[in-house]
């Protein structure tokens, strides 16, 4: 089941983010971070424990990028699919005309329909959460874009 994440969920979520984070898949995320963008989350849900979890923050009113997608080993086949096209139902709600991805899995998102464009072709508005990142500015992520 794919739902919105309660704050009860938010030190699982965290664990299943930094898990992949510390293979180097992803950037890591704090409690205080998921907190204060809870609402940016859906998760994947099997029998009362959150498998899985994903966000889309909207950072202008043409662009939203999704963001600390990840699943835990035991999660089903399928389940961070599953989380980006329901990212991608509400961008299309909000009216966003873009959404982007930093990613090292480009094959992934190009299987959902994103294309693969230059960091540089991004506002940037999209470079926020680079600046902080130990990789910057020798990023070697691919940038992923869907029109929606």
């Amino acid at each position: 089941m794919i739902r919105r994440p309660r704050v009860q969920d938010v030190p699982r979520m965290v664990e299943i983010i930094n898990a992949r984070a510390a293979r180097g898949e992803i950037l890591p995320r704090s409690q205080n971070h998921v907190y204060q963008n809870i609402r940016d989350f859906v998760v994947v849900e099997e029998r009362g424990q959150v498998l899985a979890c994903g966000a889309m923050h909207v950072l202008w009113h043409d662009l939203g990028e999704i963001r600390a997608l990840a699943s835990a080993p035991e999660a089903p086949a399928g389940s961070e699919e599953q989380i980006v096209r329901a990212l991608l139902e509400e961008g299309r709600r909000l009216g966003l005309p873009r959404i982007f991805a930093f990613t090292y899995f480009p094959a992934f998102y190009t299987a959902l329909g994103f294309v693969p464009a230059p960091r540089e072709s991004l506002p940037r508005v999209a470079w926020r959460e680079c600046i902080d990142c130990v990789k910057f500015p020798a990023c070697d992520e691919t940038t992923v874009v869907i029109d929606l």
